[in-house]
């Protein structure tokens, strides 16, 4: 790699190396926005203090967060994201109006377990350990390398 390459391309080749094999790139597909999701919701559950802030605040303060760390990466990856974020947002608001915060936390937990051992199964198909094991920001990147995957196939650029 030449020094002009983008360090999101950097961490998606990293992150590539550890997820060659076609199963695990497919449940990694399914799993990691199930992930992303449920952390949305398991912080929607987090009561917003004081009476001017709304129930979701602290979700939404980490979608912005996260968005912005994605737009600085990658601006049609940030835009994916953030679009991606706001359709995850709506549907968790709906949930928690639908089932209370006890029902979202539950749902929430029972995805975040479920996504979480697909995501070690695949990597145990796989025979490589997760990338972040070596290095935390690839739980962020996992996203982004999923969104790729898509514009990729969109015949996007990223």
């Amino acid at each position: 790699m030449n020094s002009s390459t983008r360090p999101i391309d950097r961490w998606f080749a990293s992150y590539s190396d550890d997820h060659r094999d076609a199963t695990n790139q497919r449940i990694h597909v399914l799993c990691v926005p199930a992930i992303v999701w449920s952390v949305i919701a398991l912080l929607w559950c987090v009561p917003a203090p004081g009476t001017w802030l709304r129930d979701g605040v602290w979700a939404g303060i980490a979608m912005l967060a996260a968005a912005l760390f994605y737009y600085r990466a990658s601006r049609p990856l940030g835009l994916g994201i953030a679009a991606m974020f706001l359709v995850l947002g709506l549907v968790t608001r709906a949930l928690y109006e639908t089932l209370g915060r006890d029902g979202l936390l539950w749902a929430a937990v029972g995805v975040f377990v479920l996504a979480w051992i697909g995501q070690f199964v695949g990597h145990k198909i796989e025979g490589r350990k997760p990338s972040f094991l070596t290095d935390l920001t690839y739980l962020l990147i996992g996203p982004a390398w999923v969104m790729s995957k898509l514009y990729r196939k969109l015949g996007w650029a990223y």
